[in-house]
């Protein structure tokens, strides 16, 4: 019998190319969209007799893993897997693969979007004229200014450039060594410069116990007052009560965030109705063309995880027991 697999992407839907591309592979598809949040005990319901599964957010947690004792291949149709125990997986067996680099253009223009909207206060005018004004007041131009990069994935890469091109300076923080940073145009500095120097920062790291709230109070304070901050990555990196502070007191100007602690953003946020703090709904890499290359790409890789042979596997050499028949 076909090995069975659950398709929890919200954009992907039964029927469609990313179905038959899992279907001719002789797999059987079961489809539970991710919405907002599960009800306890959910996911392990829809996760019941899978041996794999191609993932949005879903939290696989250590008990999801000890309770699906089926599953053998989990595939984040993106970048960032922080959603997943990778360690528990491991422990359980089970391949744990992301889709690095699958998002990156569309997530650079976007960053380039936010920052310009930032600039020139483009979100405050709107809401402004739609309330009944016409506001004017000035902007400012990013030629001259520093853009500050914190990580240096694909993503960030594909910013540079597009920065340059508007006149920004580029620097960027980073633990990729040294031999691996391919643009000369970039100067890589250490975080309290990138700090210090950057007329807005965007945040392109992965969350690990090291970033989690990594721009803290402390880290806001090393900024200039006139800076912003750029968060397309993961909201948890950012102290969002610290940041609210900041922005309110005047010691930050504001702050774009595509991504928040909590999505989607609880009433009680801390982020909610501070006036130069626009928040989005994690649309940075939601384009048609992104979404339809993470669903194929994604669908390869849980199909080449399930035979044993991961391309992009973050706990790869697991034993020959996972393979699918």
């Amino acid at each position: 019998m076909s090995a069975i697999v659950l398709v929890t992407t919200d954009y992907l839907a039964p029927g469609d190319e990313v179905d038959d591309l899992l279907r001719a592979a002789g797999l059987i598809t079961r489809h539970h969209p991710l919405r907002g949040a599960r009800e306890p005990g959910e996911l392990v319901a829809i996760l019941a007799g899978c041996a794999g599964a191609l993932i949005a957010n879903e939290p696989m947690t250590a008990e999801v893993f000890a309770q699906v004792p089926e599953l053998r291949a989990v595939v984040r149709t993106g970048v960032g897997y922080d959603s997943v125990d990778v360690a528990a997986a491991t422990r359980a067996g089970v391949s744990v693969s992301n889709l690095p680099g699958v998002n990156a253009n569309a997530v650079a223009e976007y960053t380039m979007a936010l920052i310009l909207a930032q600039a020139r206060r483009l979100v405050p005018v709107a809401a402004g004229v739609q309330a009944g004004g016409w506001p004017r007041d000035d902007g400012s131009e990013l030629r001259g200014k520093t853009l500050g990069l914190l990580g240096y994935g694909a993503a960030a890469r594909a910013v540079a450039p597009l920065a340059r091109a508007f006149g920004l300076s580029v620097l960027c923080t980073t633990g990729v060594p040294a031999d691996l940073r391919g643009d000369a145009l970039v100067r890589f500095v250490d975080l309290p410069e990138l700090l210090a120097a950057s007329d807005f920062l965007s945040l392109h790291t992965a969350l690990t116990p090291e970033t989690r709230h990594l721009i803290d109070a402390a880290a806001l304070a090393l900024m200039k007052p006139t800076a912003h901050l750029i968060n397309t990555a993961r909201g948890a990196i950012v102290d969002e009560t610290a940041l609210a502070a900041a922005v309110r007191a005047g010691r930050l100007a504001g702050a774009a965030l595509d991504v928040t602690g909590v999505e989607p953003l609880p009433a009680g946020s801390p982020l909610r109705d501070v006036p130069g703090i626009t928040v989005y709904s994690h649309l940075a890499g939601q384009t048609a063309e992104a979404r339809r290359a993470a669903g194929l790409d994604g669908a390869r890789e849980l199909i080449a995880a399930l035979r044993g042979r991961p391309r992009s596997s973050l706990n790869a050499h697991l034993p020959d027991e996972m393979r699918m028949t």
